[in-house]
């Protein structure tokens, strides 16, 4: 497996680890629950922890999640296209590093080289269950 990004992927998970608004009390270290949503188009107030006051939008699972973990109010991508920007998110590395310059269609014989790391496979050496 090829790992020239792991370190940014480790550094990356590392602190959305350590950067629980809520902390739950522990008497030892446990890992914590990694839940990341990722949305394409999804403007800054569509959903309830953003919204302006009076909106008219009812996010109640996701007002949830955000008041009992972690939201990030600044994100960059590294692409403005899905594919490109989800094969960063996905390696910890630039989308023109692991080859991702496009979006890709369904029947795309292009991906993510099986040598790249991800994200999910650090986490699963960690001991962590992950899923798509």
């Amino acid at each position: 497996m090829r790992i020239p990004c792991a370190l940014l992927a480790s550094c990356l998970l590392a602190s959305a680890l350590s950067a629980g608004q809520n902390p739950p009390a522990q008497t030892e270290l446990s890992p914590l629950n990694i839940v990341l949503i990722y949305v394409d188009d999804l403007g800054r107030a569509d959903v309830g922890p953003f919204l302006e006051e009076n909106a008219g939008y009812k996010t109640p699972a996701i007002d949830r999640l955000a008041r009992e973990g972690r939201t990030f109010t600044n994100f960059y991508v590294s692409d403005s296209v899905c594919s490109a920007s989800r094969a960063a998110l996905l390696t910890g590395c630039y989308h023109l590093r692991v080859g991702i310059l496009s979006a890709l269609g369904p029947r795309s014989k292009l991906g993510i080289n099986s040598e790249e790391a991800t994200l999910a496979e650090i986490c699963k050496q960690q001991g962590y269950a992950t899923a798509c």
